[in-house]
């Protein structure tokens, strides 16, 4: 079955990706320290997730949203964005993104940025 990809930005809390991946080792869910974008600024980060259909995963409120709202208004692609409050409890965080995974389809959250928990 087609799952949703995700790939979470620089700063985001990494207990709440190694939950993600111990309670569903399935989920397709990278970093950008993993694909070597760790210094890469966010408009970049943006490209390269939509370059390879990955929702990102963040917790900047602030600068991310508004170069994905300007990513779509320049009619380029966006996967799309969940914004990961903070401070979000990660137990929560993690069941948050579970249920995303889990509970829906790939495609179904493009062109938007989301907030969780939802």
């Amino acid at each position: 079955a087609d799952v949703i990809r995700f790939l979470a930005d620089e700063d985001f809390n990494n207990d709440i990706v190694r939950g993600v991946r111990l309670r569903n080792p399935a989920i397709d869910f990278l970093r950008v320290q993993d694909v070597g974008l760790r210094t890469a600024g966010d408009a970049d980060v943006l490209e390269w997730a939509a370059r390879e259909g990955r929702v990102l995963l963040t917790h900047d409120e602030s600068t991310v949203p508004p170069l994905a709202w300007a990513r779509l208004g320049a009619g380029m692609a966006l996967p799309g964005v969940f914004v990961v409050r903070q401070p979000a409890q990660i137990a929560t965080a993690i069941e948050a993104i579970l249920f995303v995974a889990e509970a829906s389809e790939p495609g179904e959250w493009e062109g938007g940025v989301h907030y969780l928990p939802l």
